[in-house]
């Protein structure tokens, strides 16, 4: 009887610890069913390739670039980043590469899990890179870094590599997923607009350039002799004036304090 108990109370502390380690296992993000693979990535935060959850990356670079990408966040929403390198062979050294995110306003977003920074040494092929974000709130007080609806940011890159590694290939696999339920955050708030950096660019000129005036030639001189004067409230007017006040006061303090010659003293 006693060694049944045992048993029985051996195999429920066992559940007892299992359980927990199994609920704190995270799946393995999968692309989704049919998605195109994206084959690029930006160079900067305005160039980032837009990314959607789920969809596959698979792009070729060099060691030592910033690759960027964009992905769409809604209130709700928790992000997981997950990337592969696979490293070029024949390295002298251990590299260690990052992935950062940014919000829409370029605030640096808090890793929650994941190996955001980990180092692959000379003889690895490859490197897992991980990055689990904070839920995406409604609403956040303005002082707060609190990741709001909007569009995000993903940098990979390598933080410390040995100079002769520099510009060897890799391939990056990446991928970007989302579980929860957009828009079903129960918060007593609600963010007006998403946090879209603007990037209105700029419109091309096409009227005509206009006659230039009567006074100007063709080089843009102007032939108004009126126009060579200062006015009236210019620095160059009070400059020259202060100089000359400067000046009479000079002479009238050198007559005032000269010593009388010696002709006038033998008299």
């Amino acid at each position: 009887m006693r060694t049944h108990l045992a048993t029985v109370t051996a195999l429920l502390a066992a559940g007892l610890v299992l359980a927990p380690a199994t609920a704190l296992a995270a799946p393995t993000p999968t692309p989704s069913p049919g998605a195109a693979t994206v084959t690029k990535a930006g160079t900067s935060f305005l160039s980032a390739t837009p990314v959607a959850a789920g969809q596959p990356v698979r792009v070729g670079a060099s060691t030592g670039e910033y690759l960027y990408w964009s992905f769409s966040a809604a209130a709700g929403e928790t992000h997981e980043i997950s990337a592969t390198v696979a490293l070029a062979q024949n390295r002298t050294g251990r590299s260690t590469w990052t992935v950062e995110v940014f919000d829409g306003l370029r605030r640096r977003q808090a890793c929650t899990a994941g190996a955001q920074t980990p180092t692959a040494d000379a003889s690895a092929s490859t490197v897992a890179i991980g990055c689990t974000l904070r839920r995406v709130r409604p609403w956040a007080e303005p002082w707060s870094a609190d990741p709001l609806p909007g569009t995000y940011y993903v940098r990979l890159t390598v933080v410390d590599v040995p100079e002769p590694d520099l510009g060897r290939p890799i391939d990056v696999d990446l991928l970007i997923s989302a579980t929860g339920d957009a828009g079903s955050a129960a918060e007593d708030g609600k963010l007006e607009a998403p946090l879209v950096p603007p990037t209105n660019a700029g419109s091309v000129l096409d009227a005509e350039p206009t006659a230039a005036p009567a006074d100007e030639d063709e080089d843009g001189w102007n032939l108004n002799l009126t126009g060579w004067l200062p006015e009236a409230g210019s620095r160059w007017i009070w400059t020259t004036a202060g100089g000359m006040l400067a000046a009479v006061a000079g002479v009238v303090g050198f007559a005032l304090t000269r010593r009388p010659s010696a002709r006038r003293v033998r008299a």
